[in-house]
């Protein structure tokens, strides 16, 4: 086994939704799985949630109700190496969380996750991200001045910018220069 051929560890954390909705993390992967060794998970299977009533509201109302903690401690439970992680809208509170509380996090690279502006402890890593300018829960300006983080506010677009391909290919790109694997 050649060391220098190891792919640093990107886990991917989806959104609300789960796996049954994310035909979208397709554009990700197929660009990022030459660089690094890729992890996905469900939040909806992370927190435990009972997606027998599968419509936004409840599931929102679960991870509100304990599925966020859930989340958090088995996400911590299941990754015990050093990790990079590209998280969508509740992901991103999970990874930010997670990092917090002892998870390995070198980078986290989050979009759409408009419950952070609601922290006011960041984890010890790099952090990018990304909103929508017409996401109307992103966090204000400020929040990301007080906490010293770098943010992109992607223009006409909404909270499921992360759904289109060419922002994709944009955001691929950085995480692959941000990261340098094998380099």
């Amino acid at each position: 086994m050649k060391f220098g051929n190891i792919k640093p560890k990107l886990i991917i954390l989806s959104d609300l939704w789960g796996k049954e909705k994310s035909y979208w993390v397709d554009h990700y992967v197929t660009i990022l799985e030459n660089n690094f060794e890729i992890k996905y998970y469900d939040c909806c299977e992370l927190g435990e949630l009972n997606k027998t009533e599968y419509y936004e509201e409840s599931l929102h109302d679960q991870f509100i109700n304990g599925g966020i903690e859930r989340a958090v401690e088995n996400l911590i439970e299941k990754e015990k190496d050093n990790i990079h992680i590209l998280a969508f809208s509740i992901g991103g509170l999970i990874s930010w969380k997670a990092s917090l509380l002892g998870l390995k996090s070198e980078s986290i690279f989050a979009i759409s996750s408009t419950r952070l502006r609601k922290e006011t402890e960041k984890p010890n890593c790099i952090i990018q991200l990304f909103y929508g300018e017409n996401d109307e829960y992103k966090p204000e300006s400020n929040w990301f001045l007080k906490l010293k983080i770098e943010n992109q506010i992607v223009k006409n677009e909404n909270h499921n910018l992360y759904q289109n391909k060419e922002f994709a290919e944009m955001l691929t790109k950085k995480i692959i220069k941000k990261i340098k694997p094998n380099g």
